[in-house]
């Protein structure tokens, strides 16, 4: 997980409610509900989907039935040091959760299960040829989500197969973590009670945003929120634990391959939207990544910790470039509302229930405002440390990327 930056947007995905609903329904021992659940099941998808649930469902039930009490095993004399401060860790992070960022915490993450695999699930997003918007799997109440998640890698394999074979480009990737989105009060998995503290809280932070406020059918609006809650909240949550913020270089690393990133799609944007054959627009978009990737290295050049970025570029095509907007877009908009909320958590959350309630294009609309406010205060800072005294190399994704046209 360290390795990939696309596996770090993967790690916050979401199951589908329509598999926790029937789940629920199991659980509860609601025989109608449970039977109405499955019809829908069959009559939205046929057998593909109903077995996309039973999988769903069988993984759920595995990892709730394989909970333990996180503040029963930071008390047991067995339980290993280091899961233990791990743990503790949780329990601190819940209580800041509560306390600071006003989120619905309840009894989330008070319990801890031990995996047999790595990962908990196997993601699959895929694109069109010639677009950077993903494809959308679509399900009763919870709308349409652009990631498919399966517990099984076979399955997984399957799907991506399938979809590559229709001409999709397809993205396959680990994911550690996941949210059921209030649905159960989730557990810490093993596949990341071992991360760093600061990462360990960026993702509980994340997760638990999604119980305050997630509007069904639309992933953009819901992970950009959830990411900007994690990035607004980190930086006081480090200093009161102590905690040195990220080292400057590489915060600029990360600025480098976003804005190469960006540059890309935008390329890939026009390339798409151009009166271009198919076989011009196969052939643009090739030299058009086929640049990414050596700008990349030019860019990166010196750079002593590199391989995560590296890792990500070589996989870049239309369903990573597409997935890193869906998580990533909307963030300075949410930032901005932040601050003219008064940087107020509650007041905050109000703002985004408010927009959450517009129409899909309304609450677009506002927040392109909102990231063009945002765009501008950043350039002007921007603007005014150029004029100081820079050393070291400048970002030139720009000057680089041009070239690919």
């Amino acid at each position: 997980m360290d390795d990939s930056l696309i596996q770090r947007f993967l790690s916050r995905v979401k199951l589908a409610a329509q598999p926790r609903l029937f789940i629920f329904a199991c659980e509860k021992g609601r025989p109608l509900l449970r039977l109405l659940v499955l019809v829908g099941a069959i009559l939205a998808g046929g057998c593909e989907t109903v077995y996309f649930y039973s999988q769903a469902t069988t993984g759920q039930l595995k990892i709730l039935a394989g909970r333990e009490s996180i503040d029963r095993l930071v008390q047991e004399e067995q339980t290993d040091p280091k899961l233990r401060r791990q743990l503790e860790w949780v329990q601190s992070i819940r209580a800041y959760a509560a306390g600071e960022l006003h989120l619905p915490v309840g009894t989330a993450y008070s319990d801890f299960t031990q995996l047999e695999d790595e990962y908990v699930l196997y993601n699959v997003v895929a694109a069109p040829e010639f677009s950077l918007s993903p494809k959308r799997w679509c399900y009763p109440i919870a709308g349409c989500a652009s990631y498919r998640g399966y517990f099984d890698k076979r399955d997984a394999q399957t799907q991506a197969g399938q979809l590559r074979a229709q001409g999709y480009d397809v993205y396959l990737g680990p994911v550690p973590a996941y949210s059921t989105l209030g649905w159960f009060d989730d557990p810490v998995l093993s596949s990341f009670v071992d991360w760093k503290p600061d990462r360990l809280a960026s993702l509980l932070f994340h997760e638990l945003a999604h119980r305050r406020v997630y509007i069904a059918g639309d992933t953009q609006f819901n992970e950009s929120f959830a990411t900007a809650v994690s990035r607004i909240a980190l930086p006081a949550w480090r200093k009161r634990n102590g905690i040195p913020a990220p080292r400057v270089a590489n915060v600029e690393q990360a600025r480098r391959v976003n804005g190469l990133m960006v540059s890309a799609r935008r390329q890939l944007q026009d390339i798409y939207r151009s009166d271009l054959t198919d076989d011009e627009k196969r052939e643009r978009k090739a030299n058009t990544l086929q640049r990414l990737r050596h700008c990349y290295r030019k860019e990166s050049e010196g750079w002593t910790q590199d391989e995560k970025f590296a890792q990500m570029i070589e996989k870049t095509n239309n369903a990573t470039l597409a997935l890193v907007s869906e998580y990533q877009s909307q963030v300075p908009a949410f930032v901005q509302l932040y601050k003219d909320s008064g940087s107020d958590w509650e007041a905050f959350y109000r703002a985004v229930e408010q927009l959450g309630a517009q129409s899909k294009a309304q609450r677009k609309a506002q927040l392109e405002s909102l990231g063009k406010r945002a765009q501008t205060y950043q350039n002007k800072a921007q603007n005014h440390a150029s004029s100081k005294k820079v050393t070291g190399p400048s970002l030139h994704s720009d000057t680089c990327m041009s070239a690919a046209n």
